[in-house]
């Protein structure tokens, strides 16, 4: 099955923190990708900026070495360099005027209307980008502007930086970056349940148990010990991959893929959740932090050591019972859980269908609840589980069994990584993808009384030993409930 390809206009992009981590392992590749693809029209460009005194021809050979390392499918031939024609480099500096002129001069009045500014920098450097953009004339009425998260620390920050962003770009103009919605599967959710009658008239407590939403990384922090220490799992994964999520799963259908009403329907699901604070945090949250341990590459230290901070309190695991207070979900749990050092990298949706209310089977057939596991990552797919016999005579032996669809296998085409897709809907001016400033606000004031309500207790986080799925407290979150988190069994 070949994908069809569809064209994008002309367009800029300007990606600030051009040299970073950020745009050599994932914005240039997703970028190179799509021109391989044939997407782009004619003329783009690509302008890398950032402090590096480099030449253009110098960057050039610094993204020739990250796509040969991060996209080396697309490398043979002249392919790279035919991508590097469109490539360009300006040295400047955010906080000063030093180099603000020399991007200017890169826009003609003849240049290509859309302009893209992807803000690939810490979130305190997003006003002051935004200013000089507003200062040297740069932003028309078809600019974007691209921010990744996260969007401040809390609720006031985030307001804060909105502010500085706002005052320059209309809130039309504006992509904040969440790349969990831009995978395949994430969509796939969307189109499983408002594109087929079997599943939206069964999306509800009455026949729904419980949900559980489940990010796991490998991995430790990797490097990135300063932002974490700032930071920790609540923060960094919770507030926005997990939530929205949550609100995927829990939203109710939007009028039309219209950006503007499928976000109107996510943001009143942020707006029902049950508040959690210093009242009940105890009982519906978990916190946890690594310890030494092993891994599937052998033994690697706990987070104090990684972070060289011993009295470090930082979490690297949660887990959360949340409770969506509303008629469609009222009495249903949400269970979201994620962490570093776990025993492996997953992320899935798993949503947990009521048992049937008799089993005509007899007591020594167990019947378990169909379920539906959504896999974003790594292997995306959708498997629902089902009670179904077993071939041959000798009775009615029943097993639990999926019905597997892995997408790859499937479709038997490139699915593109969530930045190529991402990257592509800012050009077409698609919001659908991105999160709008009420619900990153409505997000922070959601979870902002969570870690206060921490930051108040007198309980540390709760140890676990690397590579396994984080503290006992966790298991017990769900059991208590008589649930368990979901293991795959086949």
């Amino acid at each position: 099955m070949v994908s069809r390809i569809v064209k994008v206009d002309p367009f800029d992009l300007v990606v600030f923190g051009g040299t970073g981590d950020l745009a050599y392992r994932k914005l240039f590749p997703a970028l190179f990708r799509r021109f391989l693809d044939g997407q782009f029209s004619e003329p783009t460009r690509i302008i890398g900026a950032s402090r590096h005194d480099y030449d253009g021809e110098a960057f050039r050979q610094t993204i020739a070495k990250a796509l040969r390392q991060y996209a080396p499918e697309g490398t043979k031939g002249e392919a790279v360099d035919d991508f590097l024609r469109i490539v360009d480099y300006v040295s400047l500096d955010i906080g000063t005027d030093a180099g603000w002129d020399v991007l200017g001069m890169k826009f003609p009045e003849n240049s290509t209307p859309i302009r893209a500014f992807y803000l690939a920098t810490g979130p305190d450097r997003f006003g002051a980008i935004s200013a000089q953009l507003a200062a040297y004339g740069l932003i028309t009425p078809s600019s974007r502007i691209i921010v990744e998260k996260p969007i401040g620390r809390d609720a006031a920050s985030a307001a804060k930086i909105n502010d500085a962003i706002g005052a320059v770009f209309a809130e039309s103009q504006i992509y904040r970056i969440d790349h969990y919605l831009g995978k395949e599967t994430v969509q796939n959710l969307m189109a499983l349940r408002f594109a087929n009658a079997l599943f939206e008239p069964l999306w509800n407590a009455a026949h729904i148990d419980h949900v559980e939403i489940t990010v796991a990384e490998a991995i430790g922090v990797e490097g990135r010990g300063a932002y974490y220490e700032s930071s920790g799992a609540l923060r960094d994964m919770v507030q926005n991959h997990l939530l929205q999520l949550l609100c995927l799963v829990a939203m109710e259908p939007p009028a039309s893929m219209e950006a503007d009403a499928v976000r109107d329907e996510k943001l009143k699901v942020l707006k029902a959740l049950a508040p959690i604070d210093a009242s009940n945090a105890e009982t519906l949250t978990v916190r946890g932090q690594y310890r030494a341990g092993a891994s599937a590459a052998g033994a690697v230290p706990g987070y104090p050591e990684e972070v060289g901070n011993p009295a470090t309190e930082i979490e690297t695991f949660v887990a959360l019972k949340v409770n969506v207070a509303n008629w469609r979900w009222a009495g249903t749990p949400f269970y979201l859980r994620t962490g570093k050092r776990l025993p492996k990298r997953v992320s899935e949706l798993i949503v947990s269908f009521r048992n049937v209310p008799h089993s005509i089977f007899g007591a020594d057939v167990k019947i378990l609840p169909t379920r539906l596991v959504v896999r974003l990552q790594p292997d995306e797919g959708i498997k629902l589980w089902l009670m179904l016999k077993e071939p041959g005579a000798g009775g009615m032996r029943m097993r639990h069994v999926p019905l597997d669809m892995n997408f790859a296998k499937a479709f038997k085409i490139y699915a593109p990584e969530a930045y190529e897709r991402l990257l592509m809907d800012v050009i077409r001016g698609n919001a659908t993808l991105f999160m709008r400033r009420d619900e990153v606000e409505a997000a922070w004031r959601w979870i902002d009384p969570i870690r206060e309500a921490w930051n108040q207790s007198p309980l540390e986080p709760r140890f676990y030993l690397a590579g396994t799925w984080g503290p006992a407290s966790a298991t017990a979150l769900v059991e208590r409930d008589g649930r368990s988190w979901y293991e795959e069994t086949s």
